[in-house]
């Protein structure tokens, strides 16, 4: 059987059958604290499911000429944190982005150290909770290797990005796990459509995860922690949405 089939076959199952969902999950994702902390019902299927059907699967590509003329740049356009500003009128010279929490090896990296790194470029679409879609090209350094760069230790469960950009004088953060964090299409973005990434879509660096919906793709990106629970940080929901509004925190397409 194909590997396409065999996924076909998967999916099919667990959504004619949730009780499936329990016998192959992940340590993580099976833990009753994980499913009271984190997920409702849902947001819980749809959790299990995305990761029955397999952490490889990947998001679709389009081609170049499948890219929209127009790309709404949602959300903050300009952060009001003077940092940023000054790092903004320098070009981000002297930017770093902080990688810290749970590792070993503690990362301060700038763009030039982050351009240095493998680079994947990917042209996928944007989908966001508002119920429009867009579609763009984006180049940047997979968040895997930053993150293996640092080291996780053991005890390191969920990504956590802090931002530039606030809502009301309250900071933009937003996580995920470690297979969402290690996907081959999640990167920090420094490039869209040919070009630098623009200020209004989250320069110097944003967040592409690409099998979640848009809020997950954090903007303005300043720091990466890892940590081990989620219920720390913040409201304990994971991101800024999700504690402020109730969005889900497992926002997969």
């Amino acid at each position: 059987m194909s590997r396409v089939s065999r996924r076909a076959l998967l999916r099919g199952a667990a959504l004619a059958a949730p009780g499936l969902l329990l016998g192959g999950c992940d340590a993580l994702g099976a833990s009753p604290s994980f499913r009271d902390m984190v997920l409702g019902s849902g947001e819980w299927l749809s959790y299990r499911v995305h990761r029955l059907i397999g952490s490889d699967a990947l998001a679709r590509e389009f081609a170049p000429s499948e890219i929209s003329p127009t790309f709404r740049t949602n959300g903050n356009t300009r952060p009001a944190s003077p940092e940023w500003q000054r790092h903004a009128e320098t070009g981000f010279a002297d930017w770093r982005l902080e990688v810290g929490g749970l590792v070993e090896a503690p990362q301060r990296l700038g763009l030039a150290e982050l351009k240095a790194m493998p680079a994947r470029t990917q042209i996928t679409r944007h989908d966001c909770v508002e119920g429009w879609s867009a579609i763009g090209q984006w180049t940047g350094v997979p968040l895997g290797a930053v993150l293996a760069a640092a080291r996780l230790k053991p005890s390191a469960r969920y990504i956590v990005l802090h931002c530039a950009d606030d809502f009301d004088g309250m900071a933009y953060y937003e996580s995920i796990d470690l297979v969402d964090a290690f996907h081959p299409q999640t990167i920090l973005a420094y490039g869209m459509n040919g070009g630098e990434l623009p200020l209004g879509h989250g320069a110097p660096l944003r967040l592409r995860v690409e099998r979640q919906l848009g809020y997950k793709h954090a903007k303005f990106v300043m720091r990466i922690e890892a940590v081990a629970l989620l219920g720390a940080v913040r409201g304990g929901r994971g991101g800024f949405w999700e504690d402020t509004v109730g969005y889900d925190w497992y926002a997969g397409i």
